[in-house]
């Protein structure tokens, strides 16, 4: 019985604990700002600039990130990133603290922020196959997305309590200590030998590396058709992902309990979609699996647009949430079976910077423009093309054949 076997089980909770508390104390600064901008200032375009400081250095920091992650320790590299979102976070209270307040300070902190997040996003993807048997990674990672759904679930609820009673500045205090207990978690409890290329002296340079991992992209059919639905899905995506809370607050009224409630429901809908997804497996071919999700997106997305009932609009935002787990999860679940371990970080890495540049580039084009339009016209016209997009998913024989 090798080590992955003998020892996923207790590695997977470990792990899986660390990043739990970890990202219970980012979603609640994650929040804090977000209500913050969104109620003191109700534009569109502060929001976009958020979105980009929020997103941008992500993009520029993925490609490196990927490499490092495939030559390095990727244990390490989660440990490092955590503790860099801390420190910063810890600057921006102390800093609130001394008076200093100003909506610049807490864009520049989002980027930092976003940095960090960078690193660890293909570091965490191409570190879970390394603890987790091949055959159980649907069940593993249907169970993260659920854990994190239920986080999302609290942190609303609980941020909404705080920002009533205390500072935003008890906020990023929590995160600090969370962040400390999730890395001294890792470091101290978590054993895991670093993968084969990271113990190897390296014998290539590291921008040879990153020219590899875009040739491996490049030749790899389904990860590069992969890449770019999901290039697409992201740029349709920022309208619900990003303007449903100033939605709300124009539509519905500017209540923190409603931008409270869509974020407790599309929780629990994620919540819901992960434990669905770790029971139910999806189908056979996972590919199917992801075009329902992108098909029930899409729906929701139109939906969201022509409802003027709120509890029909909460309903529609927990369905939405429920078929998030259903596309990311066979999605994750087929890079890391179809990637060779040794180009995981990079291929994951690649993921990130699309992900990143796409998001901001929708908000430039939807944040502005929800300041002269209404958003229920960008959400209709998005879920249109979404659904569109799930169509021609199912009609793609080259990712047919890879979800098989």
């Amino acid at each position: 019985m090798t080590n992955i076997q003998k020892d996923w089980k207790k590695n997977s909770i470990l792990f899986l604990t660390s990043q739990t508390i970890s990202l219970f104390g980012s979603m609640l600064v994650q929040y804090a700002i977000t209500w913050y901008i969104t109620l003191t200032t109700q534009s569109g375009a502060m929001m976009t600039i958020a979105i980009i400081c929020g997103f941008l250095p992500s993009f520029f920091i993925s490609p490196f990130a990927g490499v490092w992650a495939d030559r390095y320790n990727r244990k390490l590299l989660i440990i490092l990133a955590d503790s860099m979102i801390a420190i910063v976070t810890l600057g921006l209270a102390i800093i609130f603290l001394l008076g200093y307040d100003s909506s610049w300070m807490l864009f520049l902190v989002l980027g930092i922020r976003s940095l960090g997040t960078g690193i660890q996003t293909p570091a965490v993807g191409a570190f879970i196959p390394q603890i987790v048997p091949e055959d159980k990674l649907t069940k593993i990672n249907g169970i993260n997305s659920s854990i994190q759904s239920l986080t999302m679930l609290i942190c609303p609820m609980l941020s909404g309590a705080l920002l009533s009673m205390a500072t935003i500045e008890a906020i990023f205090f929590i995160d600090v200590i969370t962040a400390g207990i999730a890395v001294f978690t890792l470091l101290i409890f978590l054993k895991v030998k670093a993968h084969a290329k990271a113990l190897e002296a390296q014998k290539t340079t590291y921008f040879n590396d990153m020219k590899q991992g875009i040739i491996y992209i490049n030749n790899h059919n389904y990860v590069k058709k992969f890449m770019v639905f999901c290039t697409i899905f992201f740029l349709l995506a920022a309208p619900i992902s990003f303007l449903t809370p100033l939605q709300v607050t124009r539509s519905f009224g500017n209540d923190i309990w409603r931008l409270t409630a869509i974020e407790i429901t599309f929780s629990i809908g994620m919540m819901g979609g992960g434990i669905f997804m770790a029971y139910w497996g999806g189908f056979k071919n996972r590919v199917h699996t992801m075009v329902l999700s992108v098909a029930i997106i899409g729906i929701g997305t139109f939906l969201l647009g022509i409802v003027s009932i709120f509890w029909i609009y909460l309903s529609i935002m927990a369905l939405v949430g429920i078929a998030m787990p259903i596309f990311n999860t066979p999605s994750t679940v087929l890079l890391q079976e179809k990637v060779e371990v040794d180009f995981q970080g990079r291929v994951f890495g690649v993921l990130g910077m699309i992900s990143s540049i796409m998001m901001p580039a929708g908000m430039l084009i939807f944040g502005p423009i929800s300041d002269i339009i209404k958003i229920e016209w960008l959400l209709i016209i998005t879920g249109i093309f979404l659904f569109i997009q799930s169509i021609f998913m199912i009609k793609d024989k080259v990712l047919i054949a890879a979800g098989e």
